[in-house]
């Protein structure tokens, strides 16, 4: 029985939902908060020790960081869809992708979510509950994060971040030219991954950049991801207390 420790569809949680619902693998869900630091409670560092999510734990065992749980999918679970090629060059082509996406996107779409959502949490708590709260966060880049996203980003860290997700749709764009997908005609984990991070933020917080004058390719693959039955039900799932 796989159990997957998430929070909302989107982003890095979103990736392996998505996953898990297009390969129709069933699995039980686990809730972890992060308005409310459950990422960072003694039990859940039992699980995942540096305290992030989601972490998918397969016959008990634990595995982290998403671009490597959604390829374990691909590898324990075989006989369910293909979310990977069979070819050397292309699998080559799809982890080129993803290395880009995992390396560059994330982190440039990250810096505005943390602005304006992981700000808003930490914000949301005392100076003394909030560093009480930091101080048993494992990794120390998280720490900082959190602390610099409580202050805010500096401006022009916000605005390199904007460019660089304005490089990778233009990317994205080029590269659809030659098929429906990221790989021409061959839906796989790296389309799962750039929409993760890319595909409902684009015109919420970025719709200068993510718009049909700018890039009409990958908002036309943006609505072929959200037809896709997969991805609609991971992208259904909501909070326990508001289903």
């Amino acid at each position: 029985m796989i159990i997957l420790y998430h929070y909302v569809p989107v982003a890095n949680g979103g990736k392996v939902l998505i996953a898990l619902h297009e390969k129709g693998i069933a699995f039980e869900s686990r809730w972890v908060d992060l308005h409310k630091f459950e990422q960072h409670e003694p039990d859940y560092l039992k699980i995942n020790p540096e305290g992030q999510v989601p972490t998918l734990v397969d016959d008990g065992q634990a595995i982290t960081q998403t671009s490597v749980i959604n390829e374990y999918l691909e590898d324990a679970y075989p006989d369910a869809p293909k979310l990977r090629p069979d070819q050397p060059l292309e699998i080559a082509r799809m982890r080129q992708w993803n290395k880009y996406i995992d390396d560059q996107v994330m982190q440039a779409v990250s810096i505005h979510g943390w602005q304006v959502n992981a700000g808003a949490i930490a914000r949301a708590h005392s100076d003394e509950d909030f560093g009480r709260l930091v101080a048993r966060i494992p990794l120390e880049q998280q720490r900082i994060k959190w602390r610099t996203a409580r202050e805010g980003f500096p401006q022009e860290k916000l605005d390199e971040a904007t460019r660089q997700v304005e490089e990778a749709v233009a990317r994205v764009e080029e590269a659809l030219a030659n098929g429906p997908w990221l790989l021409g005609e061959f839906y796989s984990l790296c389309d799962i991954n750039f929409f993760a991070y890319c595909g409902g933020a684009l015109e919420r917080m970025f719709p200068a950049i993510g718009n049909r004058e700018t890039c009409p390719r990958v908002m036309d693959w943006v609505e072929r991801m959200n037809a896709r039955p997969g991805v609609a039900r991971a992208m259904a799932i909501r909070a326990p207390e508001a289903a």
